[in-house]
């Protein structure tokens, strides 16, 4: 009897998947390809102190994303880092969802969940709803743009009070 009772204790302890992440209907992948600045996240360990953080995708000839990140770590005059994932259109159906592979072979989920229509602003969020990132073609948001994604990013389910804003500051745009 005890082992039945120990077993219902600890399938009430599980936590309830969460939902799957609604992305955009459809992204055109030339249009999406350049500079972004990261404008905020809930950073990886890599991200925690980034300065002027920027994510640049490039399509290559086999269809990946060529993926370059760059920042200053912990100030604006800190060192620079640049990593190089590979990014991989996982629903050819909407482009929208990708994996994103900086060590082989594990793929981190990568889903576009926002993207206004000029191709201004968009919100990569991860189904585990562990990190995200919100960034822009230009270093800053308007405070209409940055209540709109918030409210987005709320709407998914992460803790806005983990939300980062990234410092930019740039005397010309990279």
């Amino acid at each position: 009897m005890r082992p039945l009772i120990l077993l219902g204790l600890l399938a009430g302890c599980q936590s309830a998947p969460l939902p799957p992440l609604e992305t955009v209907s459809r992204v055109d992948l030339n249009r999406f390809m350049g500079d972004w600045y990261v404008i905020a996240h809930i950073p990886t360990f890599l991200e925690r102190q980034a300065y002027n953080a920027v994510e640049s995708y490039r399509l290559d000839p086999e269809g990946r994303i060529a993926t370059t990140f760059t920042f200053r770590e912990g100030g604006f005059d800190g060192a620079a880092k640049r990593y190089t994932p590979t990014g991989f259109v996982t629903d050819r159906e909407s482009n929208a969802t990708w994996g994103m592979q900086f060590i082989w072979p594990i793929k981190a989920d990568f889903r576009i969940t926002y993207l206004t229509p000029d191709y201004g602003i968009t919100v990569i969020a991860r189904q585990k709803r562990d990190y995200v990132w919100v960034m822009a073609r230009r270093p800053h948001l308007t405070d209409q743009e940055r209540t709109a994604v918030e409210a987005h990013v709320a709407g998914l389910g992460y803790d806005l009070a983990q939300l980062r804003y990234v410092p930019q500051r740039w005397e010309s745009q990279p």
